[in-house]
């Protein structure tokens, strides 16, 4: 029963919310979608508040900006992804590379994950919603059963997508967009 409530809870956070993983090899790729009630700047401007992430970002410890590579910014990140009994801790510092207003790229520069390859993607949409979209390949530092790994990444982005588009509708809801 208390999933069955949470999981209304969080569909209703966007329309069309979808998260889909396949395995590539030794990797994940991980494709989420969802269609906002917010706009361009309210969502760009929660995707880079890296300082704040963990604060709304499930499964995430830490988050903080180490340094700038022009407008590229340093991240390190700390934080697990759990599946029933299943932990796998994570520590990386990525590269996040804006390319305003619409599109974020983020590459792993270290960590305990072999690969982190992805980015968002954000698209007006004509009725004024706005589709936010997340792609990326993921490769584990250590080997994974091909059906945990698999289940374990896309729970883990799904919950962490709805954790961020969770905070944009906040967000955009109540003008507090810091």
């Amino acid at each position: 029963m208390t999933l069955a409530v949470l999981a209304s809870c969080e569909a209703r956070a966007a329309d069309n919310v979808t998260v889909a993983a396949q395995r590539e090899g030794d990797a994940v790729r991980v494709n989420a979608h969802a269609v906002l009630r917010a706009t361009q700047p309210v969502i760009w401007r929660t995707l880079t508040d890296y300082d704040h992430l963990a604060a709304f970002i499930p499964g995430m410890e830490t988050s903080k900006v180490v340094g700038h590579e022009g407008a590229v910014a340093i991240i390190a990140q700390t934080g697990s992804a759990n599946l029933l009994v299943f932990s796998y801790p994570i520590d990386v510092t990525v590269a996040s590379v804006p390319y305003p207003p619409n599109e974020i790229q983020v590459h792993l520069i270290r960590g305990n994950l072999k690969q982190l390859d992805g980015g968002y993607r954000i698209r007006p949409l004509a009725d004024g919603r706005t589709a936010l979209d997340w792609s990326g390949l993921i490769r584990p530092g250590l080997d994974l059963p091909p059906l945990i790994g698999e289940v374990l990444m896309r729970i883990s982005v799904e919950s962490q997508f709805l954790g961020m588009v969770r905070e944009i509708e906040r967000r955009a809801a109540s003008r507090a967009d810091p």
